[in-house]
């Protein structure tokens, strides 16, 4: 039986030289980092190595790193951090309705504590409007978090240009770059982003750690009290094996961002181009122009027949997709962000997500649309919603 992981959104597999890197930090190396002997100085040093290293790779400065246990801690700490660092000053916050849940279900949390949110809409495709943001912006509100790549349907949004307009209002800016990161060569210097979010199981680092990138100068409430870990911004035992396997894989996946894109996404477009031409009444959700959709997203609707009956048979068929999110997967709500591009309702609940990576290949592709073009054809033969 074939064995196909097309799921890469949710998690990648760890990379070889990151478990590599991480092993003696398990057991050798085990000290914790904020001991003051030389185990712990050696954690220390590894994991201001780490810091250096990630820092590198985006374009900032070690001192604006945090470590965090995900990205959705990230995510959490930008959020909720600025909105009590600034509540005197104002309490309205912008977002998008097709946020990853880490911030709409935050912002949420905190309208319930008497902030007031924002959630633009968005087009077609997925994006945001530099407009639509200059009109939501008033004097009070303290922060912009839009997400740099959506994790759905891979729509890249213009973040330079929306935290230049927020930037013009003397408005704080975060972007959830958790499906950007290590999948879109960027600078946070060039961005203008003050702060932006990462996780190391997206691309192909360890499950359980996160960064934070926080500009110099920025005042930011913590979110976890406790020790003085994090240079006192968070408390919590420092991560040393997980800190090292983020930074090797970062490394690792910065270094080669052209040459991944170039394959993986020549994966999926050879993929979307064959579903297209060999099912009928189908949307592709996203991005149609591929430059500004990440590299490795393919999300269908499928007329007629619903999302989770697709998976099943895919899975036995032995390929792993997804119906969107993970953190949503248990969800019997239909998509929001596909519901806000326009997807109508029912065939919202007919969409899968396909996510290539590294490890596919042409046959993975070839198996694959026969047998969704198998399993589309006997369940629609199966629907009272659908004639031929």
């Amino acid at each position: 039986m074939k064995n196909i992981y097309l799921d890469h959104a949710a998690t990648t597999p760890l990379s070889e030289k990151a478990f590599e890197a991480m092993k003696p930090y398990f057991s050798d190396i085990f000290g914790n980092a904020n001991s003051q002997h030389m185990y712990g100085r050696d954690g220390a040093k590894a994991v201001s190595e780490a810091r250096q290293t990630i820092a590198e790779c985006i374009g900032a400065k070690p001192s604006e790193i945090y470590f965090t246990s995900c990205g959705t801690e990230a995510d959490n700490w930008a959020l909720k951090g600025i909105a009590a660092q600034l509540k005197d000053k104002g309490k309205h916050i912008i977002t998008s309705v097709i946020e990853h849940p880490a911030i709409y279900t935050t912002c949420k949390q905190l309208e319930k504590f008497g902030y007031e949110v924002t959630y633009l809409p968005v087009d077609g495709e997925g994006f945001v409007s530099v407009q639509a943001l200059e009109n939501a912006i008033r004097p009070d509100t303290v922060l912009v978090s839009v997400m740099f790549a959506n994790n759905e349907i891979g729509t890249i949004q213009p973040i330079k240009e929306l935290c230049e307009v927020a930037h013009k209002h003397g408005v704080l800016f975060h972007t959830d770059a958790v499906q950007a990161t290590g999948a879109i060569r960027y600078d946070v210097k060039d961005l203008g982003v003050d702060m932006l979010s990462m996780s190391a199981h997206k691309f192909y680092g360890p499950k359980g750690m996160g960064a934070l990138y926080a500009r110099n100068g920025m005042r930011i409430e913590k979110l976890l009290t406790g020790g003085e870990q994090e240079r006192a911004h968070r408390g919590g035992t420092t991560n040393v094996p997980g800190a090292v396997g983020m930074a090797v894989a970062l490394k690792e996946a910065v270094d080669n961002i052209e040459k991944d894109a170039a394959y993986v996404g020549g994966l999926r477009d050879d993929f979307v181009k064959k579903v297209l031409a060999r099912i009928d009444d189908i949307y592709y959700n996203g991005a149609k122009d591929s430059s500004k959709r990440l590299y490795n997203n393919a999300n269908f609707s499928f007329r007629y027949i619903e999302g989770e009956s697709i998976l099943f048979s895919l899975d036995l068929a032995g390929i792993s997709a997804s119906s969107g999110s993970a953190c949503s997967s248990g969800s019997l709500e239909p998509s929001r962000t596909l519901l806000s591009i326009g997807v109508p309702i029912g065939t919202a609940h007919g969409s899968i997500r396909f996510t290539f990576g590294k490890r596919n290949t042409q046959e993975d592709v070839d198996y694959t649309v026969d047998e969704l073009v198998r399993t589309v054809e006997k369940l629609r033969a199966m629907s009272p919603l659908y004639k031929k």
